[in-house]
């Protein structure tokens, strides 16, 4: 039984990151339609190559360090970065079985508290200014926006009533959660772009230093090893986005048009909008997104009282 699962979870792990390199053709050639120019076309029919040549090419690099670099933690916090992403997937509701997770949503948080620890890793263990500016920003922001993102859930967990998110499926069979809780639907998809660090709040990427941020110093495998693990979320974010709001099960081909929506939303606001302000990035999470996800919170409370009290 053990092995069964551990070979189940392989190949969800292997479809996560076929789904991860087929993601980032995906947004280069959304991209390069938004800005009226074809995208990668020359590898492979349409291009549909282009993700693996990118694999080839980053994995086959010389691997570079700083000599004045933290080395295990530098080359650690790639991995552990990844790794994060990976796991992180066990608690989706399968059909098949694969794990039971009555605490769902606590794991959930849990990791995605555990991956701003690489983050700070990576750019402390680099020893460059550059990095470490870019660490302390990211993380800043990472831990602001994990704040409106447990609100957010915990408001829906009133109304579900426990912390399996096998729960969402079944409470959502006649009405989504987007129709009853729309904006806390798009407060999730904000804090989503911000927890990933994607446009328009990329602020990892410093414009007065004009560099990358906490990955400043990394080439080749570490590059590639950071870069999965941002998509890795991103798809996995999408995927909760449309269990939590948009209803059907992991077996319904809806759901799947539905996290495909989601990852095209995430590019097209990268395409569309324009980098934030730094400080309108915090003064937008601690007071706009806090007070509406606690006025929700206390609203959502209040309703299942009054309908335990009515039962």
């Amino acid at each position: 039984m053990v092995l069964v699962k551990f070979i189940s979870y392989l190949v969800l792990l292997i479809m996560v990151l076929v789904a991860v390199a087929f993601f980032t053709l995906l947004e280069r050639k959304i991209l390069g339609y938004i800005q009226i120019r074809k995208g990668p076309n020359k590898v492979g029919l349409m291009g549909l190559l282009q993700p693996f040549a990118d694999a080839v090419k980053l994995f086959t690099k010389e691997q570079t360090f700083p000599t004045l670099s933290n080395f295990v933690p530098y080359y650690l916090s790639p991995i552990f970065s990844l790794f994060i992403s990976l796991v992180i997937w066990v608690v989706l509701p399968y059909e098949i079985g694969l794990f039971s997770f009555e605490l769902g949503v606590l794991f959930f948080l849990c990791c995605m508290s555990a991956g701003v620890y690489s983050t700070m890793g990576a750019g402390w263990a680099s020893n460059s200014k550059y990095s470490l500016l870019g660490c302390l920003r990211a993380v800043a922001q990472t831990i602001s926006y994990e704040v409106s993102l447990a609100l957010i859930l915990l408001g829906l967990l009133f109304l579900v009533g426990g912390l399996d998110l096998c729960l969402f499926e079944s409470y959502q069979r006649y009405i989504w959660f987007l129709v009853v809780s729309g904006p806390l639907g798009l407060l999730w998809f904000a804090s989503c772009l911000a927890e990933s660090n994607r446009t328009p709040f990329d602020f990892a990427e410093g414009e007065s230093e004009l560099v990358s941020g906490f990955n400043t110093e990394y080439s080749a495998g570490g590059f590639a090893l950071i870069f999965m693990a941002e998509y890795a979320s991103i798809l996995f974010l999408s995927t909760l986005f449309s269990i939590l709001f948009l209803g059907s099960g992991l077996s319904s081909i809806t759901f799947y048009l539905k996290v495909v929506f989601i990852g095209f939303s995430f590019v097209w606001v990268r395409g569309t909008l324009p980098r934030y302000r730094y400080d309108k990035l915090m003064y937008l999470t601690w007071k706009s997104f806090l007070p509406v996800s606690l006025n929700y919170c206390i609203f959502y409370s209040g309703v299942m009282v009054m309908f335990l009290c009515a039962m």
